[in-house]
């Protein structure tokens, strides 16, 4: 869609707010390849609810393309990139098996195995936005049309179109959108 836009209408937008849903890697990749800032919250589900340490405690080293646990053993990776857009880090069994910290580590695994998404750095940048005051204002305004939207899904009954093709459907949607700032403009002027 973004291509699209600025093909056709020559727009390319500087900031690009949506839920959660779209803060996938692949997609923060590529708004922040297009650089577009991502407003977006980050999907992230590294954190453990077991107790045992989540990939926030090792330290990632992009120089040599290496995280170092908690004790500073190394865990490295083959380079190759999985079907899920990530690239899998492990540690040595030789180094896990005789670490103090193995309980609160890997304790029903023989080494550590930390999964990063070949777009990370991308997803850092969303994350380093996300308490900036823009991304605050972009929220506001994101959460104001989507609002409206509900709206129309719930009481006007948009789940599903009922006109057909790409004029159809806009012919409905302006026809709703009236209906919806005529409703609006009677609510305040009563």
């Amino acid at each position: 869609m973004l291509l699209r836009t600025r093909h056709r209408l020559g727009i390319k937008p500087k900031r690009l707010a949506a839920d959660t849903a779209y803060g996938t890697g692949a997609m923060l990749g590529r708004l922040v390849g297009q650089r577009i800032a991502p407003h977006i919250p980050v999907w992230d589900k590294s954190k453990r609810e077991d107790g045992t340490f989540s990939r926030l405690d090792f330290r990632f080293d992009k120089k040599g393309d290496v995280y170092f646990c908690p004790r500073g053993k190394i865990l490295e990776t083959t380079g190759r990139v999985h079907t899920d857009h990530t690239r899998i880090y492990r540690a040595s069994s030789y180094d896990c098996g005789v670490c103090p910290l193995k309980p609160k580590c890997c304790p029903k695994e023989p080494a550590r195995k930390i999964r990063r998404d070949i777009n990370e750095a991308a997803r850092d940048r969303a994350r380093s936005l996300a308490g900036t005051e823009a991304f605050q204002r972009s929220c506001n305004e994101r959460r104001k049309i989507e609002m409206r939207f509900a709206h129309l899904k719930t009481h006007h009954g948009f789940g599903r179109l009922r006109l057909r093709g790409l004029s159809g459907a806009r012919d409905e949607f302006h026809l709703a959108a009236i209906a919806q700032n005529l409703k609006t403009l009677a609510c305040r002027t009563a």
